[in-house]
C-alpha cells in the first residue's frame, strides 16, 4: 500500500472517530499520539486533508468519506501535489484552476445552502455564496506589529526567507503554518490576531486617566491593542473563566503591561455589583461569547457540529450579559461590543437590545467581512451611555 492509500485510510479513521465534542485540532492531537509510527510529514498530510474535508461544510454529506476527502482535497487545492496526482491525474492537472472551473470538471453544482445550513441567519450585507465559498480556503495568518517595531520584524521575516504582506500600517499577512516565534524571538514586539479582530481596536478610543473595563477579555488580546492605543489607562480584566485569566496574565507579562487589575466575574450573576472593584467606566469592551461563526473558516468542522438552536441560546447570553454590564457605564462613556459572528440575532439584533433596553445610543454598527479577505468576519457596534441606569 502506497504511502497516499495510509494517508487516505487514516483522514478517514480520524473523521469516522471524531465526534465534535472536542475542536478538531485537540482530537488529531491524541490521535497522532496514539500512532506514534506517524512522522511529522504525514502527520502533516492526514490534518490537511482531515480539514479539507470538514471545508466542504454539509455540502456532498451522502458521499462515500474517502470520495469526500478528495473532493475537499481538490477543491481546496492551490495547485498540483503528488496525493492528487496519485488518485486523480485529470484533477490534479486542473489544481489550480479557478473553483468553477473545478466544479465544472466535476460535474457537481456547488449548493450554498447545503454547505452552510445557517443561511437564513446571516447578517445584513453578507454574501451567503461567497462567504460559504470561503470556507474552502484557510484564513490568512495575521499579526499586529506593536509600536516602534514593524521595521525590526520586517527584517528579521525578510532574513528568515518568509515572504510579509503588509495589510495596514501595523497589520502583516504571513503564509499559515509561519513559526513566527521562532523568527520574532521577543514576545513583546508583535501579537498575533486576525484582521478583523484588529480592525475592531479602531472603535476604541481611550484617553489618558480613564477606567476601561474588558469585562470579557479572554486571553487579553483587545486588552493589548486598547494599552497600545493609549498605554496610560486603568485596566479592569475580567472573564468567567479563571484559566483564562491566567493566560491573560502570560500573555500581559510577555507584552510588557503591568498598569491592570484581572478578577474572575461571572457577568450574569445578581450579584455582580458587589464584586466589582468601582461602579464606573468611561469604556466597556464587550468581546461576547458567542457561536464564533464567523471564524469556521478555521475551524470549519463546526459547520458540521453546530446546532441550529444554539444561536437563540448565545443571544439570549449576550442580552444577559448586556443589561448587566452596561450600568457601570458613565453617562457619555462608550461600549464597544464585539462578536466574531455572522448571524444576525447576535449582531442587529443584539443592538436593538443595546439599544432599546440599556440606554445606549447607536454610533456605529455592522458587520467587518474578513470572507474575501482571508480574515475572519467579525461584527462591532459603538453605543454610548445617554442616561445613567443605576447597577
Amino acid at each position: 500500500m502506497t504511502r497516499w492509500e495510509n494517508y487516505m485510510n487514516a483522514a478517514e479513521k480520524v473523521i469516522t472517530g471524531y465526534d465534535g465534542s472536542l475542536p478538531l485540532h485537540h482530537y488529531l492531537k491524541t490521535f497522532f499520539k496514539a500512532h506514534p509510527h506517524m512522522g511529522s510529514r504525514d502527520r502533516k498530510w492526514v490534518q490537511q486533508l482531515v480539514y479539507q474535508y470538514y471545508r466542504l461544510g454539509c455540502w456532498q454529506k451522502e458521499r462515500p468519506v474517502q470520495e469526500r476527502i478528495l473532493l475537499g482535497a481538490f477543491l481546496s487545492s492551490q495547485g498540483p501535489d503528488e496525493l492528487l496526482a496519485f488518485f486523480n491525474q485529470e484533477w490534479n492537472q486542473q489544481a489550480a484552476a479557478t473553483l468553477e472551473q473545478k466544479l465544472a470538471l466535476t460535474g457537481i453544482a456547488w449548493d450554498a445552502k447545503a454547505a452552510f445550513p445557517f443561511l437564513d441567519h446571516l447578517s445584513a450585507g453578507i454574501d451567503g455564496e461567497a462567504f460559504t465559498r470561503s470556507h474552502l480556503q484557510q484564513p490568512h495568518l495575521f499579526i499586529r506589529a506593536r509600536p516602534g517595531k514593524k521595521a525590526a520584524i520586517l527584517r528579521l521575516l525578510d532574513a528568515a526567507g518568509v515572504p510579509a504582506q503588509q495589510i495596514a500600517e501595523h497589520t502583516l499577512a504571513l503564509p499559515n503554518g509561519t513559526k513566527t516565534d521562532s523568527i520574532i524571538a521577543d514576545k513583546s514586539w508583535y501579537e498575533v490576531q486576525d484582521l478583523s479582530s484588529q480592525e475592531t481596536g479602531l472603535r476604541f478610543q481611550p484617553k489618558a486617566g480613564e477606567h476601561w473595563w474588558d469585562c470579557c477579555a479572554a486571553s487579553g488580546g483587545k486588552s493589548i491593542l486598547l494599552f497600545d492605543k493609549e498605554p496610560n489607562i486603568h485596566l479592569f480584566a475580567s472573564d468567567v473563566r479563571a484559566s483564562i485569566l491566567e493566560n491573560l496574565k502570560k500573555r500581559f507579562a510577555e507584552a510588557g503591561l503591568k498598569n491592570y487589575s484581572s478578577k474572575v466575574l461571572d457577568l450574569t450573576s445578581h450579584a455582580l455589583r458587589a464584586q466589582m472593584p468601582r461602579t464606573r467606566f468611561a469604556g466597556i469592551i464587550l468581546d461576547a461569547p458567542c457561536s464564533g461563526s464567523g471564524t469556521w473558516g478555521r475551524t470549519p468542522e463546526n459547520i458540521c457540529y453546530f446546532k441550529e438552536a444554539q444561536i437563540a441560546e448565545y443571544a439570549m447570553l449576550q442580552k444577559n450579559i448586556a443589561a448587566n454590564v452596561t450600568p457601570f457605564l458613565q453617562p457619555g462613556g462608550t461600549l464597544v461590543y464585539i462578536t466574531c459572528s455572522v448571524f444576525r440575532e447576535e449582531n442587529e439584533e443584539a443592538v436593538e437590545f443595546l439599544r432599546g433596553h440599556c440606554g445606549l445610543e447607536i454610533a456605529e454598527s455592522g458587520v467587518i467581512s474578513g470572507y474575501e479577505r482571508g480574515a475572519d468576519t467579525m461584527f462591532v457596534a459603538v453605543g454610548r451611555k445617554i442616561k445613567t441606569i443605576e447597577a
